[in-house]
């Protein structure tokens, strides 16, 4: 089963041997995959599926706004959805579609995430403005507020504070509301840990804290400052930090209100709730659900502004990795085996073979449960003894062809007759000999994150889920010319794919939980970019692809890193132009075969 209920969030479910999609009409993503290939679309494939974010926006609301009801909360629940985990226009637009009755916001980190904020957010959503910023990036934050909009600046240092000051000054633009990022003392834990703490890169002190509230009274502009904010990094495994830093933020909100901060009325805790990855059960990420999260963060805050008197505050998030990762998945057709060779069809027995050969044969047809593990012992020493004989010029080349073909069988058929023991030998025997599946992908492009983090994300195939195929031990080779492009076999949390003869049929591979960041991290190492997608609404009795988007050209790749496409086509056109070797026709259809060329993406067309 994959773990599918493990990390899917009842999202996916196996039906007849084929992964479905949980909502409605429930198709297949076999199906939707068969269905865009029919349009000649080849390569990986990101396959969007935009009620996930909406179930994961009404989640999070649907959750937060009942603690707040179940503990007489005072204060109110808002979000925002901050940009760095993913810009792309077919995520924000149905995004902020979807968040519009919520006032779902956005949240920026630079000036041009912060355009995007401000082009998109409706009016009367909040935009909270994060990261650091120069004059200019403020003075946009001014214009949001012109045009309407509900936007906080969160300064990151008492310089930009300085800047919010000079423009107020000197502007006739209406002021912003802003925030004070805090830099508690407090950290998470995990991958991510060092976005809290003191030795943190972002927040102000307490000392600093103390002198941003100085500056705002002098300016009087202390009834602007709106909101405090703090983060403990993203992907929080365990909800004790989170309560930790709860309190210190309580603590520091209170303290600002008590020295005179009475327009504070928000405490923004930050984006940090985790998804869940994990294939195996005793791999768990994340120690807490939505629901106690929900519950600790408003009891907390709430049980600490009425030990201090102080008015309940709004409370803000920032999740974004919770919202779209789900939403994402990566379609990945697989183009071999690596072990293909070693077929029994491709066996050129002779008349009279060595004896090592025929006794390989013999194991080879013999092999049973019973005998399989000392079989294997065998065949490996026979191969070992064969490869020696070849080194000293006793055997030809085809004896050592069949040599491999026969001891390849013989272990194949032992780890399939064992699957399932625990001893320390069949491990060894798993890591040794598992099967490589070579994808139509790019790793670097596609899931950045498990080469930069060594984050892994759930991955198991389309299809064959009922089937009686023998499955391998599996390692992962994407087709960059890079050997860390490979996700490699892990006897610790192993993956097994079924022995698929691709000569007769097709296999594809799903990663899932996509959809946070790896987009935006995604770099075109050996020029692969972005793969195929497709957006697929569901509906009650059928599925619709509303957008289909294909990777880039060669041209188009080649242009993206600095080159003209038209003067790299005129250098082509005039080499060939200027041979000497070939005719006129034969100039003018190998220049239409290039063209051609030139015009697909970047992966690799075979049947695949």
């Amino acid at each position: 089963m994959y773990a599918i209920d493990i990390w899917s969030d009842e999202n996916f479910f196996i039906d007849k041997g084929l992964v479905k999609v949980n909502h409605k009409s429930s198709p297949s993503l076999l199906e939707i995959t068969q269905a865009i290939r029919k349009r000649n679309i080849r390569g990986p494939l990101v396959l969007r599926f935009p009620h996930l974010i909406e179930q994961q926006i009404q989640k999070v609301y649907q959750n937060f706004n009942r603690a707040i009801e179940e503990n007489s909360y005072k204060g109110k629940f808002q979000a925002v959805f901050p940009l760095k985990v993913n810009q792309y226009a077919n995520v924000i637009k149905p995004m902020m579609e979807y968040g519009k009755k919520m006032a779902y916001g956005l949240e920026a980190g630079s000036k041009a995430e912060l355009i995007l904020a401000i082009a998109h957010t409706p009016l009367g959503s909040p935009i909270t403005v994060n990261g650091f910023k120069d004059q200019e990036m403020i003075t946009l934050g001014f214009i949001a507020a012109q045009m309407g909009h509900n936007i906080t600046l969160i300064i990151e240092g008492l310089g930009e504070l300085e800047w919010i000051i000079e423009v107020a000054q000197k502007s006739h633009l209406k002021i912003p509301q802003v925030g004070l990022r805090v830099r508690l003392h407090s950290s998470g834990g995990g991958a991510w840990a060092k976005s809290g703490g003191m030795d943190a890169k972002f927040g102000l002190n307490a000392t600093e804290i103390l002198e941003a509230i100085d500056l705002l009274q002098k300016s009087f502009l202390l009834e602007k400052l709106h909101m405090i904010h703090f983060h403990i990094g993203s992907q929080m495994e365990e909800i004790a930090p989170l309560k930790k830093a709860l309190r210190e933020a309580g603590n520091l909100y209170a303290e600002l209100k008590k020295l005179g901060a009475n327009s504070l009325c928000a405490i923004n805790i930050g984006g940090g709730l985790a998804v869940e990855y994990a294939q195996d059960p005793n791999r768990r990420i994340r120690n807490y659900s939505l629901e106690e999260f929900c519950n600790d963060v408003v009891f907390l805050i709430g049980d600490i502004m009425d030990a201090k008197g102080v008015q309940h505050p709004d409370i803000y998030t920032e999740s974004g990795r919770y919202i779209v990762a789900h939403h994402a998945v990566l379609i990945t057709p697989v183009l071999e085996l690596f072990s293909q060779d070693y077929q029994e069809k491709h066996l050129r027995l002779k008349e009279s073979n060595p004896p090592l050969v025929e006794e390989l044969s013999e194991l080879n047809s013999l092999i049973n449960p019973k005998n399989c593990i000392e079989y294997m012992h065998d065949a490996l020493d026979h191969l070992e003894s064969l490869f020696t004989l070849f080194d000293l010029g006793y055997i030809d080349l085809v004896d050592r062809s069949n040599a491999e073909i026969l001891a390849h069988q013989i272990i194949k058929k032992t780890l399939s007759l064992s699957m399932g023991e625990a001893n320390l030998e069949f491990k060894r025997l798993q890591e040794r000999h598992q099967e490589r599946y070579l994808l139509n992908s790019s790793f670097f492009q596609s899931i950045p994150d498990y080469w930069g983090l060594g984050q892994n994300f759930p991955v198991m195939p389309l299809h064959y889920l009922n089937s009686e195929k023998t499955l391998h031990p599996a390692s992962l080779c994407d087709i960059t010319c890079d050997s860390d492009g490979e996700i490699a076999f892990n006897s610790d949390a192993p993956l097994y794919l079924h022995d698929i003869d691709l000569d007769t049929e097709e296999y594809f591979l799903a990663f899932f939980n996509i959809g946070a960041y790896q987009e935006t991290l995604g770099m075109q190492h050996n020029l692969f970019s972005k793969p195929n997608e497709a957006t697929v609404i569901i509906s009650d009795n059928n599925y619709e692809i509303i957008l289909l988007e294909e990777s880039k050209s060669l041209l188009k790749v080649i242009e993206s890193v600095g080159y003209s496409a038209n003067e790299t086509l005129k250098k082509l056109e005039k080499k060939l132009e200027d041979s000497d070797f070939i005719t006129e026709k034969e100039k003018d259809d190998t220049l239409r075969q290039l063209k051609y060329y030139l015009h697909q993406n970047s992966y690799l067309r075979t049947t695949n």
